[in-house]
């Protein structure tokens, strides 16, 4: 199923390029302004990290690029997050599906994308720094979060991924106190045996 959705990505990409190529050599067509309802991600660079909350990943990922100006969903990348506990690192297969034809559009994106490829070639995973650590003695099935709160379950736990540049934690998530608040807005069970099994 990965592969085929890699295969769909690479070829919807190849035919968005050819139409956009037939589209701008017709004369017949009329020309008017692209309007994007997109978030336009802040320039920077990987060595413009070192103001910015949450711990230095391997690779700078920009979250506010591919969430917030490309608008790419979180389950895409985080395609785990709907059948298990855990929403689980995105695999080099996901990144590569889109990073095969895409190699970035200035000098800093083009040198992280290199290492992308490159530990791809090699066949070596890239070591993410965890952002979000949930206690050991309890479970927190993202499954269930994402089903009964929808598109906008990750936020809540997350914070505005789409504008950040780095991801870092933004709730407390290892606090009861904070879950405990959730669970009584939204008028669900506070059974310790829910999260504590």
């Amino acid at each position: 199923m990965r592969k085929l959705a890699m295969v769909v990505t690479v070829f919807a990409v190849a035919v968005f390029g050819a139409l956009m190529a037939f589209a701008g050599s017709s004369p017949t067509l009329p020309q008017s302004p692209a309007l994007s309802d997109s978030l336009t991600a802040p320039t920077l660079a990987a060595g413009d990290t070192a103001n910015l909350r949450g711990p230095r990943q391997p690779v700078f990922f920009r979250h506010d690029i591919h969430a917030g100006q490309f608008k790419i969903q979180c389950q895409y990348c985080h395609f785990a997050v709907e059948v298990s506990q855990e929403p689980g690192i995105p695999s080099m297969q996901t990144c590569m599906g889109c990073h095969l034809v895409i190699a970035g559009s200035d000098s800093s994106s083009r040198a992280e994308i290199a290492k992308v490829r490159d530990a791809n070639a090699a066949g070596e995973p890239i070591e993410w720094q965890r952002v979000h650590a949930l206690a050991r003695h309890a479970h927190f099935p993202h499954m269930r979060h994402v089903k009964a709160m929808g598109p906008n379950a990750c936020m809540t736990c997350h914070g505005d991924v789409a504008r950040m540049p780095q991801v870092f934690q933004v709730n407390n998530i290892s606090n009861m106190g904070w879950c405990i608040t959730c669970h009584l807005e939204r008028n669900v069970t506070r059974d310790c045996s829910v999260c504590h099994y």
